[in-house]
């Protein structure tokens, strides 16, 4: 999963940046309301946890210009905890709100909740025949046994399995799993697919010569 941070403190950024990304997450940053909304609107992101405060355009901007050409989850931050505020962010068109200081584990189950709910899935399991994979442990059982995948691995199978019996191009895949600071390389993806499959098993996973990739519903 792909999601933009939009803050102009560097030193929450660099932090929020990095806990995701130690969660799974690929991760772009932005550090003002113009640069924000340029890559909200360029790139398709998962979600995306915003600033009330920026310099150049603030929250309630970049959260307008979004939602006039795009249904992005966002998740905005605020120091100031108002009814005024959190009416004013949620009649905007935010999806949901949390007031600074937060705790790091409140604002994850948050994203995962929104991620969740954007694909059409209320639980935080998810099965497919004897796979049931845990979004909010990230963690994969098969029959009951739990199955070791690498983060890369699971952001897949998470991806795929949330987007179950919809093809998904390997465009799609990358823009959702790597950020703006990765190199990637042309067959890693089919490397990754490869792993879950001798995992999990090979009809896991279809493949949709010259298409991309499906889980079947």
């Amino acid at each position: 999963m792909r999601i933009l941070v939009v803050e102009d403190e560097p030193r929450l950024l660099r932090n929020l940046a990095k806990s995701l990304r130690e969660a799974g997450y690929a991760v772009d940053t932005a550090e003002t309301g113009d640069d924000g909304l340029f890559k909200a609107l360029t790139y398709d992101y998962d979600a995306v946890v915003l600033d009330v405060m920026l310099p150049e355009l603030d929250g309630w901007q970049v959260l307008e210009g979004l939602r006039a050409a795009k249904r992005t989850p966002v998740l905005m931050l605020t120091a100031r905890d108002t009814t005024r505020d959190r009416v004013r962010g949620l009649d905007t068109g935010a999806d949901d709100y949390l007031v600074k200081p937060f705790d790091l584990a409140e604002l994850l189950a948050r994203l995962r909740a929104l991620i969740r709910r954007a694909s059409g899935h209320g639980r935080s399991t998810i099965e497919i025949r004897d796979v049931v994979i845990d979004t909010r442990a990230r963690t994969v059982q098969q029959s009951g046994n739990p199955v070791s995948l690498t983060a890369r691995e699971y952001a897949i199978l998470e991806y795929l399995a949330l987007h179950r019996g919809e093809v998904v191009t390997r465009t799609a895949l990358y823009e959702h799993l790597f950020d703006e600071s990765e190199d990637t390389l042309s067959n890693l993806l089919d490397v990754h697919v490869f792993s879950i499959r001798r995992k999990l098993g090979a009809d896991l996973i279809a493949t949709r010569r010259g298409q991309g990739y499906c889980i079947e519903s």
